[in-house]
């Protein structure tokens, strides 16, 4: 498979893993869009969350909820975003569903009516 989260979850592309467990890992974000910027990838590959099944989706839950017992080691004391993009419309570039935690800073609603 071709996907790089699946080649760094496999230890194939090296990349700092700040947390693992059987569910998810958590990773630096190479192009940061906040001070703080992490990604949580599942370790099971799939795109989209349509495409998870009942399984996919309690493991995913487990992920997100172990977020806020990592919230010192990560940065995230005064709040932090979560972000899923799903699809080529929602900014999707990598296609292995995965949640960016952006923190560190204020974070403002960018003005999306820029057509």
């Amino acid at each position: 498979m071709s996907c790089i989260f699946c080649k760094i979850n496999n230890g194939e592309v090296p990349s700092e893993i700040l947390y693992r467990d059987e569910d998810m890992f958590i990773i630096k974000d190479i192009d940061p869009k906040a001070n703080k910027h992490y990604l949580m990838i599942p370790t099971k590959h799939y795109k989209l969350i349509s495409d998870m099944t009942d399984e996919d989706a309690d493991a995913f839950a487990r992920s997100i909820r172990k977020i806020p017992t990592l919230s010192k080691e990560l940065g995230l004391e005064n709040g932090y975003r979560l972000i899923i993009n799903q699809g080529d419309d929602a900014g999707q570039t990598v296609f292995h569903l995965h949640v960016h935690i952006l923190a560190g800073q204020p974070l403002d609603f960018p003005d999306l009516k820029k057509q």
